[in-house]
C-alpha cells in the first residue's frame, strides 16, 4: 500500500509545476471531458489522450511508472468492468466459446475501450495531484468558485475540505498498512479462506483506522482552532497567482487534443 500514489506530491521543479493551479484544474477538466467525447472503438482517439499523458509526465519530470501506481487504486473496479464486457456481451462473432462461456470481437473491443477510458482518466487526472501541492489546489479552487461568494457559497470552505482530504489519502494508506501489519504479528490471516471470511478479517482493520481517523481530525480541528483560524474572513494571501506564458502553452497543448480526439471521432474506427 505504500506503492500507491494517488493523491500525492511529486517535489520537483518542472515546466508543469510552474504552471498556474487554476488553468491545471481547468485543464484537467477539460481533459476528463475529452476522453469521455471519445466515441465507442475509435482507439485512435485513445492513442491521442495516452501522448498527451506522456508529454505531460515529461515536461513534469515524473517517472512514468509513478503515475501507473496510481492506477492501483482502482484496479479491481478496471478488472471488474473488462469482466463484464467480456462475458456478458452477446454482439459480433465469437471468439472463444467454452460452455456459457462466449467471448466475442466486440467485447473484446468493449473491454479494451473501458479499460483505456478508466486508465487515462485516472493517470490524467493523478498528474494534477503530482504537480499541485494541496496548499495551491485550495487556492486555485477557492479562486474557481469565488464567483458562486454572491450566493453565499462557502468557496474557501470547500476548497479547504477538498485539499485536506487529497492530503490524507497517504496518511490512511500508510496508517493502514501498519495496522495489517500488527494484526499479522498477531497471528491475523487476510489471505486465506473465501471472500466472506476475508471480509471478516479486514474488522479488526477498518475498526482501529476509523478511530484514528477520527483522532487525526480533531487533532487536526484543535491545531486550526489553536492557531485562530476563521475561516476565509480577513484572510491575505502569502503567494499570488498569476498567468504566464506556460499556462497559454498548457491551454494550447490541450487544444490540439480536442483537436485530434475530434478528427479521429470521424475517422475510420477500427
Amino acid at each position: 500500500m505504500k506503492e500507491v500514489t494517488f493523491g500525492q506530491y511529486y517535489p520537483v521543479k518542472s515546466f508543469v509545476h510552474q504552471m498556474d493551479a487554476r488553468i491545471k484544474i481547468l485543464l484537467s477538466i477539460a481533459y476528463i471531458v475529452a476522453v469521455f467525447l471519445i466515441k465507442e472503438f475509435c482507439f485512435l482517439g485513445f492513442a491521442v489522450a495516452g501522448a498527451f499523458v506522456l508529454i505531460t509526465c515529461l515536461f513534469a519530470k515524473i517517472p512514468l511508472l509513478k503515475v501507473l501506481k496510481s492506477l492501483k487504486v482502482i484496479i479491481f473496479f478496471v478488472v471488474f468492468s473488462a469482466i463484464l464486457q467480456l462475458f456478458f456481451n452477446t454482439e459480433g462473432n465469437s471468439v472463444l466459446k467454452y460452455g456459457v462461456i462466449n467471448i466475442t470481437d466486440i467485447g473484446l473491443k468493449r473491454a479494451g475501450f473501458i479499460i483505456l477510458r478508466i486508465v487515462l482518466v485516472v493517470t490524467g487526472t493523478s498528474l494534477l495531484t503530482f504537480t499541485t501541492t494541496p496548499v495551491e489546489l485550495a487556492d486555485g479552487i477557492e479562486s474557481l468558485l469565488s464567483p458562486l461568494k454572491i450566493i453565499k457559497f462557502p468557496a474557501h470552505e470547500f476548497a479547504l475540505i477538498m485539499s485536506i482530504a487529497l492530503r490524507f489519502i497517504p496518511t490512511l494508506m500508510e496508517e493502514t498498512d501498519r495496522i495489517i501489519k500488527a494484526q499479522k504479528a498477531r497471528g491475523a490471516d487476510f489471505e486465506s479462506g473465501n471472500l466472506l471470511k476475508r471480509a471478516k478479517a479486514l474488522v479488526p482493520v477498518l475498526v482501529p483506522l476509523l478511530i484514528g481517523s477520527f483522532r487525526r481530525a480533531d487533532e487536526l480541528a484543535d491545531a486550526m482552532e489553536a492557531r485562530c483560524y476563521a475561516g476565509s474572513k480577513n484572510r491575505t494571501k502569502y503567494k499570488k497567482q498569476n498567468l504566464t506564458w506556460r499556462d497559454f502553452i498548457g491551454a494550447l497543448v490541450v487544444i490540439l487534443v480536442y483537436f485530434g480526439i475530434f478528427y479521429f471521432n470521424f475517422w475510420i474506427v477500427f
